[in-house]
């Protein structure tokens, strides 16, 4: 009795699976209640309408924001931005099958499952691009960790003081990424929106050990800016006072237009005489280049290794030619390696119109040994007269606007001696410094068009005789002409000279130190001067 019952259940239970499975799957089928893939609600949906909700959820989770922490700050980031992307794979069909296909007992099994609301979690695969996320970090590290804080040294009343550093972090990059791509796998992006990273400890350069190796004087030079205005001397005391007190860690480079810049009142500077394009022109920070080119004569008597050195477009009066080292904007710098095995510390100062670098560190070289510098001219470049026509002064008129200066090629020897006695001579740079050419204002403004003429033609000559001659002789045409200086009264012959200033270099190789003296000389016009930078 109880086989023949048990019987009959399971021939009824085969009746009712066959026809369930009769009915065929179409493309417009709907999906069975509770079923999701991933976090997405597919019930009572066709595959097109599960796809469409599928595409919907991936839209919005590429615009949730999630936040990246390290111990020292957090950073958001949107998902999409690391390439956040879904996958439903099979899903979806394996949706509209759920109840519908598989063999008698699968089918059995879903269908009691769907009668008793049971949710069936189907697959949808959530991840990122690799490649963007390490990109976005290498990127944004900066904002995510901090540097550690070099340790450095304080130097006041002629003492060394050491300051300790401070450790940083940096991202370990590999496990970050991983981090990243494990959350976004997760598919749990409403449990959290938070990704810790993966940090290693930063530690800073420069124990108290180190640093205070640094003591000896490795190389000093001075120039003098007594005879500045107040405009320029602000601008040399103001770059004197940015670049003491840095330190350079061995393999440390530094640029003296980095640290400089900007020239803005905002940055300490004024407006003052400075070269460009072949003129004198007020810029802020005028005279900037006597810092750079002290700092120049300090670190190369301290044999640091030169990168980057620029000779001015003239000549300046602070130094000998081939000794100069010129700023102006980023196409003419000066910058300097630390090739030394130790810490370097550069002090500037600038007071009572004297500028000095010295360069500190740890003396490795012979003391037997001193290095000096020799600059040679090696050529004269010839200063030309420039004559140019202005018809705002009345025809006769000839004013001297700029007086010639010649122009020179020159070079730098490296002199090294051991025991005072020479053992090498090598060219440590060369350098051309342009002339400045005579120029000559001439009028052509009359009522005559045959004296306009007449000087026009004299003009283009480009013989200053010929030009004096004819505005000798039409000075006086064309009725609304007025009467012309009297060209000897408007060149040279108004010029008032002075002496020559003497200007003294104080400069110190190693232990031993070496003064040496040049003369410059300088003329004070009554017409525009040239200035020195």
């Amino acid at each position: 009795m109880k086989k023949l019952l048990a019987g009959g259940l399971i021939a009824g239970t085969v009746i009712a699976i066959t026809l369930l499975g009769a009915k065929d799957v179409r493309a417009e089928s709907r999906i069975a209640k509770n079923v999701e893939i991933g976090k997405v609600d597919v019930s009572g949906l066709t595959s097109t309408e599960a796809e469409q909700a599928i595409a919907k959820y991936a839209e919005e989770v590429g615009q949730k924001q999630i936040t990246l922490t390290t111990e020292d700050g957090s950073l958001t980031v949107s998902a999409a931005d690391l390439g956040f992307t879904a996958d439903a794979g099979d899903s979806v069909n394996t949706a509209v099958c759920y109840g519908r296909k598989g063999n008698l007992l699968e089918r059995y099994s879903d269908k009691q499952a769907i009668d008793a609301g049971k949710t069936k979690c189907l697959t949808l695969s959530t991840t990122a691009d690799e490649a963007k996320v390490l990109d976005f970090l290498k990127k944004n590290e900066s904002s995510l960790v901090s540097e550690p804080v070099d340790g450095t040294l304080k130097r006041e009343n002629g003492e060394f003081t050491y300051v300790a550093g401070k450790s940083g972090h940096e991202l370990d990059m590999q496990k970050s990424v991983s981090a990243i791509m494990n959350y976004v796998a997760s598919g749990d992006f409403d449990k959290t929106d938070k990704v810790e990273l993966v940090t290693e400890e930063k530690k800073p350069r420069g124990t108290e050990e180190e640093l205070s190796a640094v003591k000896d004087v490795l190389g000093k030079y001075s120039t003098d800016y007594s005879a500045s205005s107040a405009a320029r001397a602000q601008n040399v005391q103001n770059g004197a006072s940015k670049i003491n007190g840095t330190l350079l860690y061995p393999g440390d480079k530094f640029s003296v237009a980095t640290a400089l810049n900007p020239m803005t009142a905002e940055n300490g500077y004024a407006p003052a005489p400075s070269y460009e394009n072949g003129s004198v022109v007020d810029t802020y920070g005028g005279g900037i280049c006597q810092v750079s080119t002290t700092l120049y004569n300090a670190v190369i008597r301290s044999e640091l290794k030169v990168l980057k050195r620029s000779a001015h477009s003239m000549m300046v009066h602070y130094v000998q030619p081939s000794q100069d080292a010129a700023i102006a904007g980023t196409y003419k710098d000066f910058q300097f390696e630390n090739n030394t095995k130790y810490p370097v510390y550069i002090e500037g100062a600038a007071s009572g119109g004297i500028i000095t670098f010295t360069v500190y560190g740890k003396e490795t070289r012979d003391p037997s040994r001193t290095v000096d510098f020799e600059s040679e001219t090696t050529d004269t470049i010839k200063a030309e007269t420039k004559i140019v026509a202005d018809s705002t002064l009345p025809v006769g008129t000839v004013t001297q606007t700029s007086s010639a200066k010649d122009g020179l090629k020159a070079r730098l020897w490296k002199i090294v001696k051991v025991n005072g006695k020479e053992q090498s001579r090598t060219v440590f740079n060369n350098s051309v410094y342009n002339p400045t050419n005579a120029v000559y204002s001439v009028g052509t403004k009359s009522d005559s068009s045959e004296a306009t003429a007449a000087m026009q033609a004299a003009i283009a000559t480009n013989d200053l005789e010929q030009v004096r001659a004819a505005a000798a002789k039409w000075k006086n045409a064309g009725a609304g002409t007025e009467t012309a200086e009297d060209d000897s009264k408007t060149d040279d012959s108004k010029k008032n000279t002075t002496s020559s200033d003497k200007k003294t270099n104080t400069q110190t190789s190693g232990s031993t130190a070496k003064k040496s003296q040049t003369k410059t000389s300088t003329t004070k016009k009554n017409t525009p001067a040239t200035k020195k930078n």
